[in-house]
């Protein structure tokens, strides 16, 4: 017991009632898991940033709960991924960039085996089938706004009759305060109206939602930093 602690002042009961999760949550062998190098990047230069990204994709997980089939627009390396996988019954998560989904597929794929990680680019590939829900975070505002049409339209035609869309990007406010790198591929940043208007002319109804770090609210759209919308009923 004492060879597995640091020091002598803990008790024997503390120490003999101390378990790892992962000692308790694996039924397997031990598992580390490997972050994507844009994930590894982002937890090292400033790791506050992956609790929203993970809050962002929590908070999707919940609004897809239980869904049978949902489509993920820019995975990335798979990092939310994992997070969204765990609410519903079947993921496939699509990006365009290489090193993204070879990182997916060797680091995250083999721990879910409901994930299907896809690479293609989302304006021109073709999926066998169409979804329960659709969500999109951080992807919209790196699409060419001359573009922005043939997006919204896939997605569209990507969803059944009753599927469910969510999109997520930072607000048009929030670039007064973003770094030279961000504002430099954020193309397409709007303001919450902006968007929930472009929207309407896809789906029938709208829910606004914005973000300020991890929390989740519907204040003053103008004050928030992240902009969320649910979006039903494809026309």
């Amino acid at each position: 017991m004492d060879d597995k602690f640091y020091g002598d002042i803990s008790s024997e009961l503390a120490k003999e009632a101390y378990a790892p999760i992962s000692s308790t949550h694996t039924k397997s062998k031990k598992r580390n898991l490997k972050l994507g190098i844009n994930s590894s990047e982002i937890f090292l230069s400033d790791p506050k940033m992956l609790g929203f990204v993970a809050a962002k994709h929590k908070f999707v997980g919940k609004m897809v709960e239980g869904f049978e089939s949902v489509l993920e627009v820019g995975c990335m390396d798979g990092f939310g991924s994992i997070i969204v996988a765990d609410f519903v019954k079947s993921l496939t998560s699509i990006d365009f960039y290489k090193d993204h989904i070879e990182q997916a597929k060797i680091n995250v794929e083999p721990h879910r085996d409901n994930i299907s990680f896809v690479g293609g680019d989302f304006l021109e590939y073709k999926f066998k089938k169409k979804f329960d829900g659709c969500f999109a975070l951080d992807v919209l505002e790196h699409i060419d706004p001359e573009q922005e049409k043939i997006f919204l339209s896939k997605v569209v035609d990507s969803l059944k009759s009753s599927g469910v869309f969510i999109v997520g990007m930072p607000s048009i406010e929030s670039q007064a305060y973003a770094s030279k790198e961000n504002i430099k591929t954020h193309i397409n940043c709007q303001t919450a109206s902006q968007l929930s208007n472009t929207l309407k002319s896809y789906f029938e109804n709208v829910f606004s939602f914005g973000m300020n770090d991890e929390v989740l609210h519907t204040g003053y759209s103008k004050m928030c930093h992240y902009i969320i919308k649910i979006c039903t009923s494809p026309k």
